[in-house]
């Protein structure tokens, strides 16, 4: 690697890169309603691909990884996916970086083709590409299959942040040896979780990382650090910034959706008007599935089309909102908020039916992290958003997650482990 495209590297990721824009940070926004949801706030990675059809090449390969890297026991080891592309990379000899992106809580190989940026820039710096898999996703299941990682709270418990970190430190380091490329600098990426893995990991392991790049890393979103109204109310901006009948429109569903949920034969009939797979439970179940909609829009509401998440037009709030503003004049409130979640959910108009707990990426994990260290208190204002108003109820919450994982949540941990408060001493 020559000397000046070192420099350049370096100048690029001296420390740590948190990219804060004004788009909302990456968090599905299904979030406790009343307090507690089984659809917990999931942080995906924000790199939609706008390059649909270019394909990335990589080896996929497998480490043998510690169950519990923080204990001597002799526990049971599990194989850990990774991708890697040496296509570019300028070897030891030239001091060839590793770009290692820290894996989500999904399938890697979903994250590695909806990251492009890493890939657009590993030619000009001549950089291997490293994608490992975050544990309990994808393939990396400890226990030998899903059905075992995820059969209890004990085959659960290491599910952590720490525990994944770790994975990427051991992995790399051991990979770096077997290649002679001890001295080949590491630079991470990361996006929402994977961007808060990325800062994390640079906090923890600064003598294994040079730096790393954050996007959309909601670091604070813990405790008291900041409001726990900020998400959706971000989130309701950018829907009233397209229309402000759009935003009405939504913020008035809600009532609708739960009046006509008490009608005799109501739920029937939401149950047709939403073309729903299967019969409505309760109306509940509904308001979660809109949610979603409505937060992840926020989370790819790029300028150019994107699949990361669904098939998506450039633009897709304006299309939303498009779709629900220009219905003819008397159609009812939950006709017009159907036109406009289709765009998200059947946007290539190929779907038959909607599958309310639908989860194609395999991110279900997820619900059991944020019942144990990831709890991000969540609320919703009554002026600024137009989502139904409700208080951060943390005993709701806790209570929720007993309930689903026979667990007590751990909501000062991550502030704990990883720093978050601004905090003045006195000597």
């Amino acid at each position: 690697m020559s000397e000046l495209t070192l420099t350049s590297l370096l100048l690029l990721f001296p420390l740590i890169f948190i990219v804060l824009t004004s788009a909302p940070p990456t968090i599905a926004s299904e979030a406790a309603t009343k307090g507690y949801s089984k659809s917990i706030p999931r942080f995906l990675g924000k790199f939609a691909n706008p390059n649909r059809g270019k394909s990335f090449q990589y080896e996929t390969r497998y480490f043998e990884q510690r169950l519990d890297h923080f204990s001597i026991a002799d526990l049971p080891r599990f194989r850990q996916r990774y991708l890697i592309s040496t296509r570019h990379w300028t070897g030891p000899d030239r001091m060839g970086p590793i770009f290692l992106y820290c894996g989500n809580e999904g399938d890697i190989e979903w994250f590695a083709a909806n990251t492009g940026f890493v890939w657009d820039i590993a030619p000009r710096f001549g950089a291997m590409v490293l994608f490992p898999e975050h544990r309990y996703y994808g393939e990396s299941m400890p226990y030998g299959s899903r059905d075992k990682a995820y059969a209890n709270a004990a085959s659960l418990s290491y599910l952590t942040a720490e525990q994944a970190l770790a994975d990427f430190a051991v992995l790399v380091t051991s990979l770096k040896r077997n290649l002679s490329a001890e001295g080949c600098p590491v630079v991470l990426f990361g996006g929402s979780y994977g961007g808060m893995l990325a800062t994390w990991m640079r906090l923890k392991y600064p003598h294994i990382a040079i730096g790393a790049l954050a996007s959309s890393a909601p670091i604070l979103q813990f405790e008291d650090i900041v409001p726990p109204e900020t998400f959706y109310d971000i989130v309701s901006s950018s829907f009233k910034r397209e229309s402000i009948s759009c935003f009405d429109t939504i913020k008035k569903s809600w009532d609708v959706i739960i009046s006509e949920g008490q009608k005799n034969d109501g739920l029937r009939q939401l149950t047709k008007a939403f073309r729903l797979c299967r019969d409505l439970k309760k109306t509940e179940d509904l308001s979660e599935w809109l949610d979603s909609a409505y937060s992840f829009l926020a989370m790819v509401n790029y300028p150019y089309p994107s699949d990361f998440l669904m098939p998506l037009p450039g633009h897709p709030i304006k299309e939303v909102c498009r779709k629900m503003d220009s219905c003819p004049e008397g159609t009812s409130v939950l006709e017009r908020i159907f036109e406009g979640v289709s765009v998200y959910y059947n946007y290539t108009g190929k779907v038959e039916c909607f599958q309310l707990d639908d989860d194609p990426h395999g991110m279900d994990g997820w619900n059991w992290q944020a019942c144990t260290e990831m709890v991000m208190p969540m609320a919703s204002s009554r002026e600024s958003s137009m989502f139904p108003t409700y208080d951060y109820n943390y005993s709701s919450f806790q209570e929720g997650c007993w309930k689903d994982f026979s667990v007590k949540p751990r909501p000062t941990w991550i502030t704990t482990e990883f720093g978050g408060h601004v905090r003045k001493h006195s000597l």
